[in-house]
């Protein structure tokens, strides 16, 4: 983040923040194309664990019964989900290094440690999760709704993002939108935390002497929102496994809390079952973050040089 100029201070920060929300939503764009495949193969595995041997088993099968556009289901609600979360994310990403800037004194946001940026990172979470929650419910239900036909948990697997909002909403009313709220904040506050750590902890290693950290190019980028990406999954992929168990099946009833749900998987199935598509969420992690970070980088820097040749 630059400083804000002493001309137009109000104006200035409001544009600041338009880039950030702008920029985000273009990482978010980016994010579901380059990673949305191997989501769904993630998702798969998380609900239903014994229907696949494994990664490979689950991408075969997946393609041929349902094709290649069965890799791509959901897609439409993926794109809201990660449109509404980097979106909000990144703005309030950029707010809350400011907060964190006036509480620790530190002259300029550029000159915050990583475990400072971790942080802000982290309170950003909380509000991008409320924008998040809806979206991805809808599109983890699509992702596993053959699975949840082929156990008779639904009727059909017939339905849309659209038709599946209104289901959501006809059965369980708005407060449906919400199911598994709890865990999508006990997964993303603290992956969150990691995710900036290990993107700004990167960036600050793979920087060059002379240069700064808006120089790296789009190679140390891609290697940078990697390494974001292992940070988050490795540190609470057991509570996203949790948070999709508890979407999916809800489906076809109310489910139980996160601890209730946590413990029973532990019960019934071990701790293996907590790590399931772990494979390819890992593998996924850098195609997809490396994309969301150059479309986030580059696209909030041209618009902050828009801004600057303006006088906005």
């Amino acid at each position: 983040m630059e400083n804000v100029p002493a001309a137009f201070p109000a104006t200035s920060i409001m544009w600041q923040g338009f880039s950030d929300f702008s920029a985000g939503a273009m990482g978010g764009t980016a994010c579901v194309f380059a990673g949305q495949p191997l989501d769904t193969v993630k998702v798969k595995l998380q609900t239903f664990p014994t229907m696949y041997r494994g990664a490979l088993d689950c991408l075969a099968k997946t393609i041929k019964e349902e094709r290649l556009q069965g890799l791509y289901t959901g897609t439409v609600p993926a794109l809201a989900a990660n449109i509404a979360e980097n979106a909000i994310l990144f703005a309030f990403y950029g707010l809350c290094q400011k907060v964190v800037q006036n509480i620790s004194g530190v002259d300029n946001v550029n000159n915050l440690s990583s475990l400072q940026s971790a942080t802000a990172g982290s309170m950003a979470a909380f509000f991008s999760s409320i924008g998040l929650c809806p979206t991805e419910l809808v599109k983890c239900r699509l992702q596993a709704i053959k699975e949840m036909a082929a156990e008779g948990r639904v009727a059909t697997a017939n339905i849309g993002p659209w038709g599946m909002t209104k289901q959501i909403v006809r059965q369980e009313g708005f407060r449906g939108l919400f199911q598994g709220m709890t865990s999508t904040w006990a997964r993303e506050v603290p992956g969150y935390f990691f995710f900036f750590g290990g993107y700004e902890l990167s960036r600050k290693l793979l920087t060059p002497a002379g240069k700064t950290k808006d120089d790296l190019g789009p190679m140390r980028l891609i290697l940078c929102g990697g390494v974001a990406g292992s940070c988050l999954w490795a540190s609470i992929y057991p509570i996203d496994v949790v948070k999709s168990r508890i979407q999916v099946y809800s489906l076809s009833g109310r489910q139980a809390g996160f601890m209730a749900v946590f413990l029973q998987i532990l019960r019934t199935e071990g701790v293996h079952a907590l790590f399931s598509g772990i494979g390819p969420c890992l593998i996924r992690t850098f195609p997809a973050n490396g994309a969301l970070f150059i479309a986030y980088e580059y696209s909030r820097k041209s618009l902050l040089q828009l801004g600057e040749n303006f006088g906005l």
